[in-house]
Order: structure tokens, then C-alpha cells, then sequence
């Protein structure tokens, strides 16, 4: 067993929302051993670690990761390490496993890990979903890591990437496969209803599928069906789908895109704190940018996708025509992204084809411009000769929404994005937002620091004590006697993000160790390639004992 280690001088801010103190750590295999008043004498063999004028926290726990693929290639996750952050729950949309018929292997919107194909052959035999995460197990991790079940996912099981109602037997298939990922852990269903084919499922099918995350006392988590406009019929489609299923409610990145939008906040908050007084439990993660990232395919309507065919219909030219006529027209009944950011505000990164290479950052109304095409058929053109999936970042938000949301004592941090290191990088889906390696120090730059939106103290809470205790992770998320020893220490008045919309991919600074059970993963803001991360379960699950 490694030496006992004695953390001193350092101010201890708990988690709790506690005021700051002076304190001594001790941290004993993979535990806090004990919290001493100031100045105790340290114990005889323990390592001693100075902390004098610095902040000594528990682990940040990021509540919306895209780590999928990113950490069975590289178990660093140095992006997220160097935040402080220690535990990261993924699962938006869609997960690895259970593995489904229709697709070729378990990464068809992460990229399979590193590129390496041994992971399609691997995959392609995880009928359940825990052999994912006990795959990554096998990998080892610097963080702790667990997920929700996706809910395209759950869709694809029974449906593929048809659209229409599901049959009673499908149906009965979904909610096996949604039991069986709640035995083996998952916290609940993440659903991401503005993606085909998980945007197919309807409210009725949902409900039944969270019937299932119910039973285990879970957590239905979505991307609602409308960010914009909509926002407020989002929100009351997620409110009837736990109110008739039982299953606790999480908003993820909370958000009104688009300018027509943005007022829509204040009452959505409004009735989110209505609903919180009334009994009901509802929590919601953000991240703290005014743009968001995902796909560029997002600027076409959800049907152009079904079947998995959008850039076959892309090269069909009626099928294309009508694809063209539905972006220039939207209906109302899905969320053009590109029409609420405008081809000004909407900028493609991880561009691939050599002709594109340039583009890579540039807008699309600049793209366009270049092209000598309307700002449609150049996103037609990249998204159909592309030879894997685009993403694209779309400015939508408002800072002062940003503000205003931070406010909610029911808030808190999800970065929507994988953690990796930038000198060898792999194509997660989400790269090239400065969100996967800043949205932690920026809350603590930006938002306290500058800002003084939060103290220092409720500001860690949002990061560690608030997602702990919603997501049930027990013994994490507070420092104090018996805990996991999830520490990270942090100098309050240089912590900072450096990742920026042009230079996406800078690593933050300011925070110089973090230990995650007990090891430490980051010493002198250098990885140690340490892999104490462990698996975490939802408490509703059989797991196993963690270690004492």
C-alpha cells in the first residue's frame, strides 16, 4: 500500500456549499481518512503535500461526457484531467452498447476508439450494456466513469433507423434492453430528440421505456425536442413523460438557441422552480458557451436521415430538392439549427476531404461565399462528400441567459464534450469546441472569479456535491472522513480556461494535482498516466463492493 498522504495548508472547500476553512487532509488507500484543524502535525510516513494559498476540492464530476470512444484510446482524458475533473457520466443519444443489428459496430456516431477496427470486432459482441463499460474496465481510466443508456440506442434495438410507431413487440424489446442496462448500471435513459432516429421515438414509446428507468429509481435525462422556439412544449413533453413514467427528470444542456428564443428562458425557469416547489425533482446541466456543437447534418430535416441515408438522398437530385426546400422553409416540426444560427454564426470543423481543409473553422456564409453558392447547397455539398460524419459549431445562445441559468441552485456543469489530449487527438464527434478542455476552469475564471455570478463555494458545489448526490454516486462529491479520496487542488486566483473558439485545443491552468481514489492522476499539472479511475453504477443496481 502506498504512503498515507498528508495535504496542508491548503483552504478546504468541502462541496457541501460550506464556507471555505483552513484544513488538513489526510487521504489512506482510496479514502479520506480524516479532515484535521490546522496545523496538526502530520502523520509519521505520510507524504507531505503543500497547499498553502491554494483551494483543495473534491473531484469535478462532469455530468454530460462524450467520452466514449476517447477513453478506451487514451485513458488519460487529460483534457478533463487538467479541469479537475475526476468522474465523467456519458451517454447522450446513443451508446456503444448494447450493440445493434443495423450498424456495423458499437461507434458509429463516436468513430470507433483511435480508429482501430480490432474495436468493431470487439463491439459487435456486447449484446449487453455493461460490456462496454467492462471493456473499459479491462483499459483502466484516470477517471471514474459511468452512463446512461441512449436512447436512440434503445430505439435502433428494435426499429433500426425506420421511422413510425413501434409495434407492441418492439416495444416489449425496448423495454428488455432498457431492464437489462438498468441491472448492469446505466442511471437512467438519455434521450436526444432533435437526432435522427432517436428524434422517431414519441412520447407514448418513451414513456414506456421509462417505466423501466422507474423501477430502479432513475433518471430520464434528455436533449429536449425543442431548444428553441419550442422550448416550453420541450419541456412539458419531458414533464408528461416522467410524470406518467415515474422516472426523475434532468435537462441536459440547458439552453434557449436561437435569438428568437432567448426570452423564453425566464419563464422556463420560472416553471421549472414551479414544478421544484410543487415536489417534483428536476435538475439540469449546462455548459458555458454561447455556441453549441454537434453535427453539421443538423441543418437537414430529421427525415432525410431515416434509414441511415441522408447522403445517398443527397445525391439524388429530387430527393435533394425536397431535402433543399425543407431547410429553406422550415415547417415547425424540427429544430433547423442552421436557419435559428444563420449561415454567418455556423462553422464546420474536422473537415477531412482535402478540398475542404480550408474551410475547417471558417463560417459557412464565408464557405458559401468562396464556393459561389447559397449557404444550403454548400452545406449539401460538404455534409454528401464528406467521407465520415462533420461537426459544426452554431452560435445560438446568450450570455446573459448563460448568467441567469448559473443562478438555479439546480444547475450544473456538463461539458457535452469527450476529454482528450490535443497532441493526439481522436475524432470523438465533439472536438473543436473549446468546452472539452474549458468548461470547468471557466466557471471558476470567468463566472467567480470576474464575474461573481457564484462564490467560490457554491461554485464547486455545482461541480461536485450538487451531480453527486442527484446521480446517487455515494461517497463522492464532499470531502470528509470516509469518503472516496477524489481530490484537487487548485489555485484560485490563476485557475483558467485558455481553449478559445479559434484555438479550440488549449489545455487550462491553475489547477496543479488531482488524485482520483486515492492515486494521484495529475501531479504539477503533469498526467502521471495513473489509472485508479473505477466504474460507478447507478445505486438501483447489483455492482460490485468497491474497494475498502
Amino acid at each position: 500500500m502506498s504512503s498515507p498522504i498528508w495535504i496542508s495548508g491548503g483552504t478546504l472547500i468541502d462541496g457541501t456549499g460550506a464556507p471555505g476553512r483552513r484544513a488538513e487532509v489526510l487521504i489512506e488507500g482510496d479514502r479520506i481518512a480524516r479532515i484535521a484543524e490546522p496545523g496538526t502535525p502530520a502523520p509519521e510516513g505520510a507524504e507531505v503535500v503543500d497547499a498553502s494559498g491554494l483551494v483543495v476540492a473534491p473531484g469535478f464530476i462532469d455530468v454530460m461526457s462524450h467520452s466514449v470512444a476517447s477513453l478506451l484510446h487514451d485513458p488519460r482524458s487529460l483534457g478533463k484531467v487538467t479541469q479537475g475533473v475526476t468522474t465523467e457520466i456519458m451517454g447522450e443519444g446513443w451508446t456503444p452498447a448494447p450493440k445493434v443489428a443495423c450498424e456495423p459496430h458499437g461507434f458509429p456516431i463516436h468513430g470507433l476508439p483511435g480508429g482501430d477496427e480490432r474495436w468493431a470486432e470487439r463491439s459487435r459482441g456486447w449484446t449487453r450494456f455493461g460490456d462496454w463499460l467492462a471493456a473499459q474496465e479491462e483499459v483502466g481510466s484516470a477517471v471514474n466513469f459511468g452512463s446512461f443508456l441512449g436512447g436512440a440506442t434503445v430505439r435502433m434495438s428494435a426499429k433500426g433507423h425506420a421511422q413510425g410507431a413501434s409495434s407492441p413487440e418492439e416495444l416489449a424489446q425496448m423495454r428488455r434492453v432498457t431492464r437489462e442496462a438498468m441491472e448492469d448500471g446505466a442511471f437512467g435513459l438519455a434521450t436526444a430528440l432533435i437526432y435522427p432516429p432517436g428524434s422517431y421515438a414519441s412520447t407514448d414509446e418513451l414513456v414506456a421505456v421509462c417505466e423501466e428507468v422507474a423501477r430502479f429509481g432513475g433518471i430520464y435525462i434528455t436533449h429536449m425536442r425543442s431548444e428553441g422556439e419550442g422550448i416550453l412544449e420541450g419541456f412539458a413533453e419531458a414533464l408528461e413523460i416522467t410524470g406518467r413514467s415515474g422516472a426523475r427528470l434532468h435537462l441536459y444542456h440547458l439552453k434557449a438557441a436561437g435569438r428568437p428564443a432567448w426570452p423564453l428562458m425566464e419563464p422556463l425557469i420560472e416553471r421549472v422552480n414551479a414544478e421544484r416547489a410543487a415536489g417534483r425533482e428536476i435538475y439540469a446541466d449546462m455548459y458555458l458557451y454561447t455556441a453549441g456543437g454537434t453535427g453539421l447534418s443538423a441543418v437537414t430535416p430529421p427525415w432525410a436521415s431515416e434509414g441511415d441515408r441522408l447522403r445517398e438522398r443527397l445525391r439524388d437530385p429530387e430527393d435533394r430538392a425536397r431535402i433543399r426546400q425543407a431547410m429553406l422553409e422550415p415547417d415547425g416540426t424540427w429544430e433547423p439549427l442552421g436557419n435559428l444560427a444563420g449561415p454567418e454564426a455556423v462553422f464546420p470543423v474536422g473537415l477531412r476531404h482535402p478540398d475542404h481543409q480550408p474551410y475547417n473553422g471558417r463560417s459557412l456564409a464565408e464557405i458559401a461565399q468562396e464556393r459561389g453558392q447559397d449557404w444550403i447547397d454548400a452545406a449539401l455539398d460538404l455534409i454528401e462528400q464528406e467521407p465520415e460524419w462533420v461537426g459544426a459549431l452554431y452560435h445560438l445562445m446568450s450570455e446573459e441567459n448563460i448568467e441567469r441559468q448559473l443562478r438555479e441552485p439546480w444547475v450544473m456543469l456538463g461539458s457535452d464534450a469527450a476529454g482528450y489530449d490535443p497532441a493526439a487527438r481522436t475524432d470523438g464527434g465533439t472536438g473543436g469546441h473549446p468546452r472539452a478542455f474549458g468548461n470547468f476552469t471557466r466557471l471558476l475564471a470567468h463566472y467567480v472569479r470576474e464575474r461573481q455570478i457564484l462564490s467560490l463555494e457554491e461554485a464547486v458545489h455545482r461541480m461536485t456535491g450538487l451531480p453527486a448526490r442527484h446521480l446517487g454516486l455515494e461517497g463522492r462529491g464532499e470531502l470528509r472522513a470516509g469518503a472516496f479520496a477524489d481530490v484537487v487542488i487548485f489555485d484560485p486566483a490563476t485557475v483558467r480556461d485558455r481553449a478559445t473558439y479559434p484555438d479550440a485545443e488549449e489545455l487550462s491552468e491553475g489547477v496543479r494535482d488531482v488524485w482520483v481514489n486515492g492515486e494521484r492522476v495529475l501531479r504539477e499539472g503533469e498526467h502521471t498516466r495513473a489509472y485508479p479511475g473505477r466504474r460507478l453504477y447507478h445505486l438501483g443496481a447489483a455492482q460490485p463492493a468497491q474497494h475498502a
